[in-house]
């Protein structure tokens, strides 16, 4: 098990040195790629099991942050969770709120963005400029 945590922190530490992480989401890193790589080397079976059994990178109830949106799946931060990067993962967005337990209506944006955008679609107020004379 040793070397597949060994294998793990390298390529944490390569991530790291690419972008900012907390110690948390190191610390998860490491678990879950040490376990994912130990299950690859040992076979498709537990690698299965490993899956339906997921762990996220930090807890649901604290991924929807001020400024940010941690991906449940791999860890990373993003100010919106996109279609584009949950398809990485195989997954939709409806996909992702059932595995994690969010509500169908939950947006996955950072908090701070979507104050921002409803400020100024209220200040745009297009639905009264859409009668014309």
């Amino acid at each position: 098990m040793e070397e597949y945590v060994q294998q793990a922190l390298e390529i944490v530490k390569a991530q790291a040195s690419v972008r900012t992480m907390s110690e948390e989401e190191i610390t998860s890193m490491v678990q879950s790629l040490s376990k994912q790589l130990k299950d690859i080397v040992e076979g498709t079976e537990s690698a299965q099991e490993s899956e339906q059994t997921q762990e996220p990178a930090v807890d649901p109830k604290k991924a929807i942050r001020e400024k940010a949106v941690v991906c449940l799946e791999c860890g990373k931060k993003f100010k919106v969770l996109s279609k584009k990067h949950l398809a990485q993962h195989g997954l939709t967005p409806e996909e992702y709120k059932e595995k994690w337990g969010y509500k169908k209506n939950t947006s996955l944006i950072a908090k701070a963005l979507a104050r921002q955008r409803k400020q100024k679609m209220q200040e745009m107020q297009l639905w009264k400029r859409r009668t014309t004379s």
